[in-house]
């Protein structure tokens, strides 16, 4: 039998979220996300869970010039899986070379920097809350230069 708190905590947490089931074709690339060099692919998690959760897919759509800038996410939780391609940041002074594959978790507040990536880069980010900000930060370091697209 079950316990009713548990049963009312269960209802509660199937009420604040809901069933979602996203195809390829259901949406679509857009170019009006963070950065205007990227394309960005809502996957329907924040609809699904009310803001509490944001998965979409990123990839390059024009090469890396002056990269992000150093900034920070004002969020509890982030984390970027790379699918394809490579990028490189800096996670505060140190670089780091994210390829396909590669899984990282961007513990809350770190101050980085995206400035070089593939052309067919692409990578999944799944941030909470949906609505995350960005902060713009001073750099503790130097930042290499990107490589130039063929």
């Amino acid at each position: 039998m079950l316990d009713t708190p548990t049963a009312t905590k269960s209802a509660v947490t199937q009420t604040a979220t809901k069933f979602s089931h996203v195809k390829p074709g259901d949406t679509h690339w857009r170019s009006d996300g963070l950065r205007d060099f990227f394309l960005y692919r809502d996957l329907g998690v924040a609809d699904a869970t009310n803001g509490k959760v944001i998965a979409q897919l990123v990839k390059a759509n024009h090469a890396p010039e002056k990269g992000t800038g150093w900034h920070r996410h004002v969020a509890d939780f982030h984390i970027v899986i790379m699918t394809k391609g490579w990028a490189r940041f800096m996670y505060e002074d140190k670089e780091t070379l994210v390829s396909a594959g590669d899984v990282v978790h961007q513990r809350p507040g770190i101050t980085h920097y995206l400035f070089d990536y593939s052309p067919d880069m692409e990578y999944l980010e799944i941030t909470s809350p949906a609505d995350f900000g960005t902060v713009e930060m001073p750099g503790p370091c130097e930042i290499p230069g990107p490589t130039p697209w063929k």
